[in-house]
């Protein structure tokens, strides 16, 4: 390339990753990452949740097949988060984006027919894929356009699609429930494939994405101090603290309290609404208090809300846990975002690769414990209170880790 070429890149990245105040240059990329996230983790995953007892109910699957597809999606989405980086780098992160966004509506649409097990299982694997890859390239390829000051709620924005998901699955899906099980498939993948439609023009210039040669000579920049591998280990707890509600909620209320699937989705409803709020919350909460300590208090109320079903299962209980710990699920991911960029605040590259490491952590630690928790339940006959427990133990270990890590770097800071 020569050095004009070179000067001309240089310039438009400037350009487009310098603080932007005007509206239409903000919120066209955020809303791209809100329907990549409503897509591939909203839709291509938790829509799964609400239409596991309909599945066990139209006799396609037994329940612990049923479960152990939805467990199929976490393993996917790890795989997804292995293979995110190297994917950005040869297509381009926006490609792999789009690409990702047409695969999981092609996914609804394979799991309108079940032609078998493996099929579906396959692509319910291919769906996670499709998040795990959205989560690693989605906010690293906006939020480099977006200034400093605003990246906390823009990030939010773009992952409250994941709450948007979660929520219209939990509406759309017992509608289209009514005319049959293809039919929910189907509706998904049109709306998947709709979304993908309007979102496509809207990503950033890859002008912005960058950087071959120089990513890998920065990206080793502070990736492995220790606070930033415990706050890897703690992520990857949190996600294990997530997988009671997320995979076996719907089923708790309509089979385990004998409730019927409407009751279970009425409670998936508020779990969205609360995924919607949760980001923006979150994320507002770190720029007044700072991302560390915004990240604890995250851990504490965390911690409450998973373990509530286990106390209670009256309805006032069950609804603010699922609202709190919906709320959550995306909520926790600004926060962690964040933590990293105060961690490691020069270099970019080395950024990029923690949030991968951390995304790849979280979902070996939400697979793993997905199928162990589909084993547990399967063991005991059933006993979603045991599920509870277990989560609520992981994010207050992931709590009483950061409070040793802050603890320790206190001590070891020069005087």
């Amino acid at each position: 390339m020569s050095m004009s070429g070179t000067n001309v890149d240089h310039h438009r990245r400037r350009h487009h990753s310098a603080p932007q105040d005007a509206g239409g240059s903000v919120w066209l990329p955020a809303a791209a990452g809100l329907c990549a996230s409503l897509v591939g983790l909203g839709l291509a995953r938790f829509a799964y949740t609400p239409l596991i007892p309909a599945l066990i109910a139209a006799k396609w699957f037994t329940p612990s097949e049923a479960v152990y597809l939805g467990a199929a999606n976490l393993a996917g989405y790890l795989a997804g988060a292995l293979i995110a980086r190297d994917l950005g780098s040869r297509i381009g992160s926006v490609w792999a984006l789009r690409s990702m966004m047409l695969l999981a509506a092609l996914c609804c649409f394979a799991c309108a027919v079940p032609i078998s097990f493996v099929w579906f299982f396959g692509f319910r694997f291919l769906a996670g894929v499709t998040g795990g890859v959205i989560m690693v390239l989605a906010a690293s390829t906006i939020l480099p356009h977006i200034a400093p000051s605003r990246r906390g709620f823009v990030g939010g924005v773009i992952f409250a699609g994941v709450g948007l998901g979660v929520a219209a699955s939990g509406t759309l899906v017992p509608l289209l429930l009514q005319q049959g099980v293809t039919q929910a498939w189907v509706g998904l993948g049109v709306l998947s494939a709709v979304l993908t439609l309007i979102s496509w023009k809207a990503w950033p210039s890859e002008a912005a994405v960058a950087h071959g040669s120089e990513a890998h000579h920065a990206a080793a920049h502070g990736t492995r101090s220790p606070m930033v591998l415990m706050l890897c280990v703690e992520y990857g707890l949190n996600a294990l603290a997530l997988v009671p509600h997320m995979v076996f909620l719907v089923d708790f209320v309509a089979r385990g309290l004998g409730q019927g699937i409407a009751a279970g989705s009425h409670y998936w409803v508020l779990y969205g609404l609360g995924a919607v709020i949760g980001p923006l919350l979150t994320g507002h909460l770190a720029d007044r208090a700072g991302f560390a300590a915004a990240l604890r208090v995250g851990f504490l109320v965390e911690a409450v809300a998973v373990a509530m079903p286990a106390v209670s299962s009256s309805p006032a209980v069950l609804i603010v846990s699922s609202i709190i710990v919906g709320g959550f699920t995306p909520g926790i991911v600004p926060l962690v975002i964040g933590r990293i960029h105060e961690l490691i605040p020069h270099s970019a590259a080395g950024q990029r690769t923690v949030w991968a490491q951390a995304t790849t952590t979280f979902a070996l630690f939400q697979a793993a414990g997905a199928y162990g928790m589909s084993y547990l339940f399967t063991q005991s006959g059933g006993d979603y209170t045991l599920l509870f427990v277990i989560g609520a133990v992981a994010v207050a270990a992931a709590l009483a880790l950061d409070l040793v890590a802050g603890l320790t770097a206190t001590r070891n800071r020069p005087a």
